[in-house]
């Protein structure tokens, strides 16, 4: 439970995050990378893209943005820190086809452009073109509802609400 100015006990919080990709919503477990697949780095939910595009899941602040350029974090509001892990392997490509948007310290809005990229090399250069995104402060969290709509709209399709303590 938050705790509100005054030390009283408020109603949880739910976060709606949208999908930060175009294209398939994925099971995390069906990620073909066990880092992900079995949870290591936190639960969350993967996509297999249609376009070279990124875009924010929520309301946030930028806290990482990887030198390779292949992953970005976020913090919103509320404490809840997210990931953006865009393909498996691509860490390899050293940044190439990569263009980051966005800076560390930006507060982005739901369907801000994060990061555009050359899926064609991506499928050409890394082992699979795979997106997932992760909660990667689960600690905070009391529960995750999943929606796996099958297709998704960057931006616009809601993907995860979750509920923090």
């Amino acid at each position: 439970m938050l705790k509100n100015l005054f030390g009283k006990k408020t109603k949880n919080s739910e976060i709606k995050l949208v999908s930060p990709i175009e294209g398939e919503i994925l099971k995390l477990e069906d990620v073909p990378d066990p880092v992900f697949s079995q949870k290591m780095m936190g639960d969350g939910i993967a996509f297999f893209p249609i376009e070279g595009k990124v875009v924010a899941p929520a309301d946030a602040k930028v806290i990482n943005v990887f030198p390779t350029k292949h992953a970005i974090a976020l913090e919103t509001a509320e404490g809840l820190e997210i990931l953006i892990h865009i393909g498996l392997d691509t860490v390899n490509m050293k940044g190439e086809g990569f263009s980051v948007c966005v800076a560390e310290g930006d507060q982005v809005k739901a369907g801000d452009i994060l990061v555009t990229y050359s899926l064609e090399l991506v499928k050409e250069k890394a082992s699979s073109t795979i997106t997932p995104m992760i909660i990667t402060n689960g600690d905070i969290v009391t529960h995750l509802e999943y929606h796996y709509s099958g297709q998704s709209v960057a931006g616009k399709t809601t993907v995860l609400v979750v509920t923090l303590k």
